[in-house]
Order: structure tokens, then sequence, then C-alpha cells
């Protein structure tokens, strides 16, 4: 039987900015980590709230992909979560507006369906995703393995204008108790109290002892083209990207680390072979845009033995 992992996070429509001035629009948020995972051959449950505007694309996608728990999918009045991403090239970060929102999942749909799951991600797409106090109820019932994307927790929430990098004060309470915590450097800065500026290699040391210190079983910064640094109380590796492909759309590769990384942890792989195929994956994926694209690469990857996961490894 397929793993059964559950996808906490938002659908959104992104209309994408290239370095190179072209505009495309595109369906993303939590369906990047849907797309891998369905391709990896695992079963994700969905629980997502969905403008009512973007139905049509997303049935569309979904309906190609039958391993896909959709029980959790909620469609709500409105357009839905509608981001503008703009990549103005060089060594600049990406700039988001944030121009309509949804509510927060309700965690009513996810607690009654705890004990099937093998697994448990949320991941932030909108920052207001879910609220605190419905997340512990979450991790405190659950009796799998939790990830946590930090993502755009790190950003202000206001729609209309450029989302900002923010302290976040009750990281601490987000993270005690989760297993597995993925930041990029920027966002591991605004954890820290300095959302002016990424963490160097001795913040992240810093940040991932203290998330060590509220159970946290390994923590992977994400640098880009950079790889990932990943480290667990025992041990702390830097995992390179290898070389790939021209870069097409880098949107979405930390969702698809994500999702090869947790699939690699089913599997039996250790953390650092299951972050090392999460890298490989998000790498081929810079090659490809857009949320089908994902999923076919996703596929076809598992289907070539290109990423191996049934080696069991506990080293």
């Amino acid at each position: 039987m397929p793993y059964r992992c559950g996808l906490i996070g938002t659908i959104t429509s992104d209309t994408i900015e290239s370095p190179d001035g072209q505009i495309r629009r595109a369906i993303g948020g939590i369906l990047y980590q849907a797309a891998a995972l369905c391709g990896l051959g695992a079963a994700p449950a969905l629980f997502s709230n969905c403008g009512e505007g973007l139905r049509p694309e997303v049935e569309a996608i979904i309906g190609e992909w039958p391993t896909l728990d959709r029980g959790g999918l909620r469609y709500v009045p409105g357009p839905g979560h509608c981001v503008r991403l703009r990549y103005p090239g060089g060594s600049r970060e990406r700039e988001e507006v944030l121009e309509s929102a949804v509510p927060p999942i309700s965690v009513e749909s996810i607690l009654d369906r705890l004990p099937e799951l093998d697994f448990l991600l949320l991941s932030f797409n909108s920052g207001s995703d879910i609220g605190l106090i419905d997340w512990r109820k979450i991790v405190d019932r659950a009796s799998c393995p939790a990830w946590l994307d930090v993502h755009s927790l790190a950003l202000t929430p206001s729609t209309g204008g450029r989302r900002e990098y923010r302290a976040v004060p009750a990281w601490e309470a987000w993270i005690d108790g989760i297993t597995y915590l993925q930041a990029n450097r920027r966002e591991i800065g605004c954890l820290l109290g300095r959302p002016e500026q990424p963490a160097d290699e001795a913040g992240i040391r810093t940040f991932a002892a203290r998330a060590f210190a509220f159970g946290v079983k390994a923590v992977f910064a994400t640098m880009g083209e950079g790889g990932v640094w990943a480290a667990t109380p025992e041990e702390t590796r830097r995992i390179p990207a290898r070389p790939g492909a021209a870069v097409v759309d880098p949107t979405g590769c930390g969702d698809v680390f994500a999702a090869a990384a947790i699939a690699g942890r089913l599997r039996g792989l250790s953390v650092f072979r299951a972050a090392a195929a999460g890298v490989e994956l998000a790498t081929r994926a810079a090659g490809v845009s857009g949320i089908a694209a994902t999923h076919l690469l996703a596929a076809r990857a598992m289907a070539s033995g290109e990423l191996d996961f049934s080696i069991e490894d506990k080293s």
C-alpha cells in the first residue's frame, strides 16, 4: 500500500516574472509537494483551502493523479490565494506580493484523519494557512513524524504590497515536538530575530541547536543552488547540488526537496541520504516549469530508478 502523507497548506495562483521580463501564470503552493509525492508513488492526503475561482484549473491538474486523497480539499468563495512572484536575477532575492488570500484551514478536517497517516507536512504558503492553537492540537495528537516548512510564516501577511521578512517571536511554539524542520537562510534569520540578513553557518548551527532542544530530529537549511545544509543532533553535513541544466523556473524547488526527502525517509533512508535524494530531484525540478511537469519529472525519475528508494539504509 502506498505511504500516506498528510499535506497541510494552501493552493495558490502564481503570477511569475522571470529575470528576462517574461510573465506567466500557474497553479502552485502545496500542489508542488502533492505532485512530487504522487509521482514518487506515495498517496498524499491534501488538506487545503482553494479559491472557487481556481477550481477548473486545479481539477484539471489533480484529476491526473489517482493516488491523491482530496478529502480535505475545500473550495471557498473568491479568487483564491493569488501571489505575484518576481525573480530579479543575480543574487537578489525573490519579491512576493500577496494579492488575495483564503481563510485558514479548519483543524477538524485534519484531526479525524491523523490515525491514517504515515507522515505529516505543514508548508506555509500564505503565513496564515493554519493557526498556532490548531497546529498545536495536531502535533499533540499525531502519532506520525511531522515536517514543518517555515516559508511564508517569516513574511508579512498583508495584501496589496510587497511582503517583507519579519521576526517570528513565537517560532519555538510552532516547532515544539515536530520531527523535521525546513527553512532557508533568510527565514532562519527571521526566526533568530534578525530578518534583515540571512543566517550564516554559525547562525544555522545556533538555530539547529535551539530546534533540537524542542525535540526536532533533523534541520534542513535550504540554500538554493548551494544545496542543503542538513543536521541531526549527532552530525552535520553540507549536501551540494550537482550542476544541472539551465534553470527554467525555480518556483517550488524547496517543495520538491521536501517531498523527495519525505519519500526517502518513508522508505527507510537515513536523514542524509533522504536529503540527497531531495536535492537531486529539486535540482531537476528547476529545469521544468509548473505542477504537471513536476509530477511527470518525479514519476519518470522513480520509474527509471534514478531516485532509488528501495534499499534500506539506517546509517
